[in-house]
């Protein structure tokens, strides 16, 4: 038996956002409609080296699509290694018998389905005019909610760019110009305040563990995409923005464990009746999502692995029709 091995390069080579925001929404929608099997994912803690690794198991009962992610978290590594903040390894499994289907490089997967759920959240909770977009860090996960956002609305008028660092700030404008050119004006702000005030979406994808985004800032209409708080003391937004809005995890474990509100779940800042539901159950129409032009609405991403799931399914299914990837013999 043979399993196929795939690159992060073959993957670069084939995945398409608006693919992977297909797949995800259809892994939202089964999660909410009760045909997904998702254990809450397993943390191990590396107090020691500011790193934290997670296993991600699914199953997809409808689809037939099962895999296993485990990946790290480790915001040191660029400085310390040279050495990407997020790596990961999925494993696809042929539900019918156990077999590996495919071993594959996970961190282009994990960036482009978070990318696509903040995608799909704006679908459902953001204004349908939304033109200004204010992105809190310019990393990898600043390029993919780009990418899904772009997707989405076509053209955007505004996107303000921030991150600590000046030189970080040059290099996400750099590489995404060509991906922008003709949809977007990418503007490097200089401080937070600067990126988020009168946006229509505001998206945050850094790890920080203090807010950022403060209330005085977020005007009424805004939708809040947070992506960077997916671990426990994680959060990049002041408490009083919740208190505002209509929230929606991915997750209701992994949201009050992991998400933007548990910082302030934990303090009894807000309670678990002040969170509105998942965004699969907007998706499959069984709770209401924005429903007034006024409203601040936010989608707490922690990462689910039945994204990860069908991602890779995407991803498996190509490399087999354009013959990529290598075979390796294993039992």
């Amino acid at each position: 038996m043979e399993i196929l091995l795939l690159t992060e390069s073959d993957i670069e080579a084939i995945l398409q956002i608006d693919e992977v925001m297909n797949a995800v929404e259809t892994a939202f929608k089964e999660k909410a409609l009760g045909y997904v099997q998702m254990p809450p994912k397993v943390y191990i803690i590396y107090e020691k080296y500011n790193g934290d690794l997670r296993a991600m198991p699914s199953y997809l009962e409808r689809l037939g699509i099962s895999a296993v992610k485990v990946v790290n978290v480790h915001p040191d590594n660029p400085k310390k290694f040279d050495l990407p903040t997020v790596m990961a390894v999925i494993v696809l499994i042929d539900p019918k018998s156990g077999v590996p289907l495919a071993i594959m490089g996970g961190r282009w997967i994990t960036a482009m389905r978070t990318g696509a759920a903040g995608g799909i959240a704006a679908k459902y909770l953001a204004r349908k005019d939304s033109k200004v977009v204010g992105l809190v860090g310019a990393g990898v996960q600043a390029k993919t909610q780009l990418m899904a956002l772009l997707s989405l609305y076509g053209s955007l008028e505004e996107v303000r760019v921030w991150s600590r660092s000046k030189s970080r700030i040059e290099s996400y404008i750099s590489e995404m110009r060509p991906i922008c050119e003709g949809k977007t004006t990418l503007v490097p702000v200089k401080n937070v305040k600067d990126a988020v005030d009168n946006a229509d979406i505001v998206v945050t994808t850094t790890p920080s563990r203090k807010p950022l985004v403060f209330d005085e800032w977020i005007s009424e209409g805004t939708h809040i995409t947070c992506i960077g708080a997916d671990a426990p003391g994680k959060e990049e937004l002041d408490p009083k923005i919740l208190l505002r809005a209509k929230i929606y995890v991915d997750d209701w474990e992994q949201g009050l464990h992991s998400g933007e509100v548990n910082v302030p779940f934990s303090k009894g800042i807000i309670t678990k009746e002040k969170i509105c539901g998942e965004l699969g159950d907007v998706i499959a129409g069984l709770k209401p999502g924005r429903t007034s032009s006024e409203e601040i609405t936010i989608f707490t991403s922690t990462g689910l692995a039945i994204q990860d799931a069908v991602t890779a399914d995407i991803v498996y299914r190509k490399a087999l029709s354009k013959n990529l990837g290598q075979r390796i013999k294993m039992f």
